[in-house]
C-alpha cells in the first residue's frame, strides 16, 4: 500500500490546494499521454460530480502542458494539480498512472487502485457512494474497459528518477548512482568499472560529492564545458565526482574547474592532444594568491611528488578527461609510449622568488589574480645543469643548447618549451644586472640556431631535411638560418624549486598554433 504524505500543489488557475492528511481523500494521479489515464477522466469527473461535497478531491497531473489538454479535451469540472516538478508523486511512490488512493480522516491509505480495472473501480465508487451521498454515479460501466494496465509514471523515469531521489535527499547530486554490492570492495569495484587511472581512486560516495561541492559557489548543475572526445557535457558537479575520485579537498575544486574550461577551448585542443601518438599531456601552472591558501608545493620538489594539491589537482583533470571526455588508453588515447604525465602535473609558480613578472601576469592577468595556465608537453622536466656559467647570456647559452635537442635535433621551429628555472639560475640571471625574460629568449634562439644546411638528413640520421629537397634548394637558401622555435613567445618561462642547485627543467612541447595546441590561461572563480 502507497503511503501520502501532506502537501501542496496549485491547480490551473493558479490555486493553492494541499492534502493535509486530516479528512477523508480520494488522490489520483495521471498524465495527460496515458491511453489509460484518458479514458478514466470521464470517470473522475463523475466521482467528481457525485462525491466531491463529501471528501477532498484531487486529481494530480504530471505535466503542466499536459494537464492544460486534459482540461480543454475533456472539459472537466475540476482543475488539475501540477506536479510537474514529479515530487509529490516521487515522494508518494508512484510507479504507474493511473494510481488512485482514498484516504480515511487520519490520512491513511484506506484504499488502492493502480491501473483500470473496471470492477474494481466500480466496486470503490460504490463503497465511497454509500459512505456519503448514496445513489449512483449515472456511469454506464459497461461501455468502460474491462482492464486498462496504465503507463510508467514520470517519476520512476530514469530521466528524473536519480534528480528527484538526490532532492528527497535533500543533495544537488544530479548524477547516476552506482550500487555497490554488500560484499564487493569498493576500491575493486572501481577498477572494474574503468573509473581509475590505474592508481586506486576515492569512492565518490553522495556525502562525499556533496562535501566537494561546499568549495565552489557555482551551480552543481551549471554545464560548464563540452568535453571532447565524446563530447560529454562537464557539470560542476561532475568535477566534483572526478575531484573525490582524485583525493582532492574541497578548496581544490575551482582550480580543477578552470583547468576544464582551459583545456576544452579550440586553442587548447585536449581532443588532439590526448589521441596524438607523441603522448601529449596537459602540464598545469597555478598563479596568484590561491596557490597560498591551498598549500600548493613552488619550492623543494615541487615538479615531483608529495605535495597533496599539486598531485590530485593535475590528476582530477586527467580522470576528468578520461571519464567524461572518453579519452581512455587503447581507446581514442593512441600514445605510442606515454609519460608519466598522464597521472598528473601540476605546480604552482614561486612568484616570490622570481625577479620576472609571473606567468599570469605576462598573460594579461593582474597580480592578485589566480590564474592556471594549461600547456600540451611531451616529455619532462628534462634537467639541465649548469653550475659553472656566472651571468645570464651564459646561463641562456647552456639552456640554448640543451633545447635543442627536443623531440629531435633536427625537429626545428614547429614546437615550444617551458622552462621550470630553479631560484640559483634566478640568482645567476641577476648576476650583472637585469636579465629579462625576452634576453633569455633571445639568446636561446641564438645559441640554438641552425641553418637549413645542417638540417639535411644524413647517414648518421634519416631524420631532417631530405637531401631531394634540399637539391632543389639554392645556397643561399641553405645557409639561411633556422631557430629553434617557430617565435620567441613559444619559450615558456616560470620560478620554482628549492634553494639550493644550479638547474633548469624543460618541459618538451608538442606541435604549436593551430595544427596543435596553444597554451591556455583561465582565471580560477570561487
Amino acid at each position: 500500500m502507497l503511503s501520502l504524505s501532506p502537501f501542496q500543489l496549485t491547480d490551473l488557475t493558479g490555486a493553492l490546494r494541499e492534502f493535509s492528511g486530516n479528512r477523508q481523500s480520494m488522490v489520483c494521479f495521471v498524465k495527460e499521454d496515458c491511453p489509460t489515464c484518458r479514458e478514466v477522466m470521464p470517470v473522475l469527473a463523475a466521482m467528481h460530480n457525485g462525491l466531491a461535497q463529501h471528501l477532498d478531491f484531487l486529481v494530480v497531473g504530471q505535466t503542466a502542458a499536459g494537464n492544460k489538454k486534459l482540461q480543454q479535451d475533456f472539459d472537466l469540472p475540476f482543475s488539475l494539480l501540477d506536479d510537474s516538478a514529479l515530487k509529490v508523486s516521487f515522494a508518494t511512490d508512484v510507479e504507474t498512472v493511473p494510481t488512485l488512493l482514498v484516504t480515511d480522516a487520519s490520512g491513511s491509505v484506506v484504499a488502492e487502485q493502480v491501473g483500470f480495472v473496471r470492477d474494481d473501480w466500480q466496486s470503490l465508487v460504490a463503497a465511497l457512494l454509500e459512505q456519503g451521498p448514496g445513489g449512483d454515479l449515472g456511469l454506464d460501466w459497461s461501455a468502460l474497459p474491462e482492464w486498462r494496465p496504465g503507463c510508467g509514471s514520470l517519476s520512476v523515469d530514469p530521466t528524473h528518477a536519480d534528480r528527484l531521489q538526490a532532492e528527497a535527499d535533500n543533495s544537488p547530486i544530479r548524477a547516476r548512482r552506482i550500487e555497490v554490492g554488500s560484499l564487493d570492495d569498493e576500491f575493486e569495484f572501481m577498477f572494474d568499472q574503468g573509473f581509475s587511472d590505474g592508481l586506486p581512486v576515492i569512492p565518490p560516495t553522495p556525502e562525499r560529492v556533496v562535501r566537494m561541492l561546499t568549495g565552489t559557489s557555482r551551480d552543481p548543475q551549471e554545464v560548464i564545458a563540452v568535453m571532447p572526445p565524446n563530447m560529454g557535457e562537464v557539470t560542476v558537479e561532475k568535477v566534483a565526482i572526478n575531484c573525490v575520485l582524485a583525493g582532492c579537498k574541497p578548496e581544490y575544486l575551482p582550480v580543477v574547474i578552470a583547468a576544464v574550461e582551459a583545456v576544452c577551448t579550440d586553442d587548447f585542443n585536449i581532443h588532439g592532444v590526448m589521441a596524438t601518438t607523441m603522448g601529449a599531456s596537459p602540464v598545469m601552472v597555478v598563479n596568484g594568491p590561491i596557490r597560498h591558501r591551498i598549500g600548493m608545493n613552488m619550492g623543494i620538489g615541487a615538479l615531483g611528488q608529495g605535495n597533496r594539491a599539486n598531485a590530485t589537482i593535475g590528476r582530477a583533470l586527467r580522470l576528468t578527461v578520461r571519464n567524461i571526455g572518453g579519452a581512455i588508453p587503447g581507446g581514442t588515447e593512441r600514445s605510442t609510449l606515454s609519460n608519466p604525465m598522464k597521472f598528473t602535473m601540476c605546480f604552482a609558480e614561486w612568484e616570490e622568488r622570481s625577479s620576472w613578472e609571473p606567468l599570469h601576469v605576462e598573460r594579461g592577468y593582474q597580480p592578485d589574480e589566480s590564474v592556471v595556465t594549461i600547456f600540451a608537453m611531451t616529455s619532462g622536466p628534462v634537467l639541465t645543469v649548469d653550475e659553472g656559467s656566472l651571468d645570464g647570456p651564459a646561463l641562456a647559452g647552456t639552456l640554448g643548447q640543451a633545447s635543442q635537442t627536443i623531440l629531435n635535433a633536427r625537429a626545428y621551429s614547429f614546437t615550444n618549451t617551458l622552462l621550470v628555472v630553479s631560484p640559483e639560475h634566478v640568482d645567476t640571471f641577476n648576476r650583472g644586472g637585469d636579465f629579462s625574460k625576452a634576453d633569455v629568449r633571445r639568446r636561446m634562439q641564438e645559441v640554438s640556431a641552425k641553418t637549413y644546411r645542417q638540417l639535411i638528413a644524413d647517414d648518421a640520421s634519416g631524420v631532417g631535411l631530405k637531401p631531394a629537397q634540399a637539391a632543389q634548394m639554392s645556397d643561399e637558401q641553405l645557409d639561411r638560418v633556422v631557430e629553434k622555435f617557430k617565435d620567441d613567445a613559444d619559450i615558456h618561462i616560470v620560478v620554482a624549486g628549492s634553494e639550493a642547485g644550479k638547474f633548469t627543467g624543460s618541459f618538451h612541447g608538442w606541435l604549436t598554433g593551430s595544427r596543435g595546441s596553444i597554451p591556455v590561461s583561465q582565471k580560477i572563480g570561487t
